[in-house]
Order: structure tokens, then C-alpha cells, then sequence
């Protein structure tokens, strides 16, 4: 899909290689072209949402649909940066399309108001990537397997209190280009010595690579009762499985865990956590209470990392260009740090 876009309007006007002077100098003019001949689709404008539509719009796509059927609320004014303070009540898509554009009026930013969920499978197939964040995870695995067969790049994220996520699904053969210092053979010397080579600082080379990824449906059925995964358990993070009890919270009650009703949703994420740990055949000991205090709201800071991640993802992707995280990254905003890890068959 890209490709042919690029086929069909490849030049960058003088203007553009103005606007993109630091990052063509950076990833290079063709990764750039393939950018700009790319559109996207983001659903969800919360505080993520609304870091990922920054970081999109900068870097150059053709075109970014924010797509939310969500109104403006007091938390929203708090956590998302596009909609002005005086937008409570209003469609947050809506409400962030006038900051959006105006940070790259050469990009076409397009709102759309309608829900998510009622849209049909045609709707998905004009985008080159999907970018889904606050939705349910039966939506999010409905989305992934429609794109993954269009080869359309999906990307979910999402950010609850100090933790962070996103996942990403680039097909079963995601082509990208590495830059590699080069190599030269050593020169002037004999024996041994002559057949070794060396990095040379001053020169690089462009390898080209491939990476594979899984469905969603896959990546969160992992079967922990093999061998195999009882051995890598220790170095499992516990984030993938919050991640399960977070998603089953969304789908049982509509919504994520709300500040205003903590006792009530704090007893809710214990049960929830014992019936996923139990459904999972997992101990009961590996996700203990603590993370029940941290998991409420977005937290601005929070969605700035996970934000700035995934948006580098998309264009990491879009771009081919460097190795893409594969394929789950989570950060732990009370760590300050943040892991990537594969779920999935091999």
C-alpha cells in the first residue's frame, strides 16, 4: 500500500525538504517519502492519543484521521494537550483538530466523531497503520485481524496511572533497512592480522533486514502450562499480566478504573486479577496488590513516554526504517523504566 502511494507522487516539493530538513538528514530522504505518502488512522484522544497525534503529525504523514466519538471531560483537559481548556462538551476529536493542524499544516488531519466500534471493515482498509488506544480488547483483536490480512501495520497502546503499553503487528514479513558501521579488511600487514577487519567510524553501509510478528489474538493466548514458558516465566514482566487483568476491567464494566470510585474498582481489579491469574494457570503470587494503587487516570508524563515510543514505532514502521520494537514494549512510570519483550509463537 505504501509503495504504491509512493509510486504515484514521489517528488518532495522544496517546501517539504525545508519542513523535513532534520529528520531527511536523519532517516534519509526515501524514509521520509514513504512517510508522506502514508495515512493513518488513530482512535482514541486521550492524553496517549493525543502524544501520538503530535509525534505523527511532526514527523510528516500524508494524512491522520483521529477518530473518537468521546466528549471532553475534566480529566481529558488535564491529560490531553490538543483540546483547550474552554472544549469541555465537545467531541475530543473535534476538539483537537485545530492544535493538531497547526503543528504541520502540510499534513492533512482529518476528525472523526463517529464511534470505533460501529465502523466497517472497509473503513480500516484506506490506512496504511491503525493506531488503536483506549478500546476493548475484542475490538482491538477484530481490528488486528481484518488489517493483518490487507497488510495494513496495527499498533495498540494505552496508559493506566504509572503504567504504560503498546503492541505492535507488522505482518509475518516487515522488510527495513539498518544503518551498520562498515567493516573494511585490514590493509598493509601479513599473517593472521591481514584477515581481520575492523569498524571503520567514518563510513556506514545500509543492511537490509526482516523481522516477523504475530495477531494480537496470539500474543495474548500465550499457553503458560508448556515447559518452555514455565522456564522464561522469571524473566516474564509482570506488566503483561496486568495488561490482562486491565483489558478484562475495560470489557466487564465499560470503562477503566475511575479515581472516584477507587474502592469499589480496587476491590474489582483484586478479583479480576485472581480469575485472570487462575484463567492464565499462572501463580496467584506473581501480580501482588501493589499495582491497584498506580493504575488509575493517564498521567501526562506517562503518556509522553508511551506516546513518544509508539509514535517513533509508526514511524519506524511506515518508514521501514530501523528495527521496529517486536512487540510489546511496557513501561513502569514508578521504575522510570521501560522493557520490550515478544509474545507470541516463534
Amino acid at each position: 500500500m505504501i509503495d504504491t502511494i509512493e509510486k504515484e507522487d514521489p517528488v518532495i516539493s522544496e517546501e517539504e525538504a525545508a519542513q523535513y530538513d532534520r529528520q531527511i538528514r536523519l532517516w534519509g530522504l526515501d524514509a521520509q517519502k514513504r512517510l508522506r505518502g502514508s495515512r493513518v488512522l488513530l482512535a482514541g484522544l486521550g492524553g496517549l492519543g493525543a502524544e501520538v497525534a503530535k509525534n505523527l503529525i511532526l514527523a510528516g504523514v500524508k494524512g491522520l484521521t483521529l477518530l473518537d466519538h468521546e466528549k471532553v471531560s475534566e480529566e481529558s483537559c488535564r491529560a490531553q494537550f490538543l483540546v483547550p481548556v474552554t472544549a469541555r462538551g465537545q467531541n475530543r476529536a473535534q476538539a483537537s483538530l485545530e492544535r493538531g493542524q497547526n503543528l504541520n499544516p502540510m499534513v492533512k488531519v482529518h476528525a472523526d466523531q463517529d464511534r470505533v466500534e460501529d465502523k466497517p471493515d472497509d473503513f480500516f482498509l484506506q490506512f496504511d497503520a491503525v493506531c488503536l488506544t483506549g478500546c476493548t480488547r475484542d475490538l482491538m483483536v477484530r481490528v488486528d485481524q481484518l488489517c493483518s490480512k490487507h497488510n495494513i501495520k496495527v499498533f495498540c497502546g494505552d496508559v493506566y496511572g504509572y503504567y504504560g503499553y503498546m503492541f505492535s503487528n507488522l505482518g509475518k514479513e516487515h522488510n527495513f533497512v539498518e544503518e551498520k558501521p562498515k567493516l573494511v579488511k585490514q590493509t598493509g600487514s601479513d599473517g593472521p592480522e591481514a584477515k581481520k577487519t575492523k569498524v571503520d567510524p567514518n563510513e556506514t553501509v545500509m543492511v537490509k533486514k526482516t523481522a516477523s510478528f504475530c495477531p494480537l489474538k496470539e500474543a495474548l493466548e500465550v499457553d503458560w502450562t508448556t515447559e518452555k514458558a514455565k522456564a522464561g516465566m522469571k524473566k516474564t514482566p509482570v506488566d503483561y499480566f496486568m495488561l490482562h487483568v486491565l483489558l478484562k476491567f475495560r470489557t466487564d464494566k465499560g470503562r477503566d478504573p475511575d479515581p472516584q470510585s477507587y474502592p469499589e474498582d480496587s476491590q474489582l481489579l483484586r478479583q479480576i486479577r485472581d480469575d485472570v491469574l487462575e484463567a492464565l494457570e499462572v501463580s496467584a503470587d506473581l501480580l501482588n496488590d501493589e499495582f491497584i494503587s498506580y493504575c488509575f487516570s493517564e498521567m501526562s508524563p506517562v503518556c509522553a513516554v508511551v506516546g513518544g515510543v509508539l509514535g517513533q514505532e509508526v514511524v519506524k514502521a511506515l518508514s521501514q526504517r530501523d528495527p521496529p520494537h517486536r512487540n510489546f514494549f511496557f513501561f513502569d512510570g514508578r521504575k522510570g523504566n521501560g522493557v520490550v519483550d515478544y509474545f507470541g509463537p516463534n
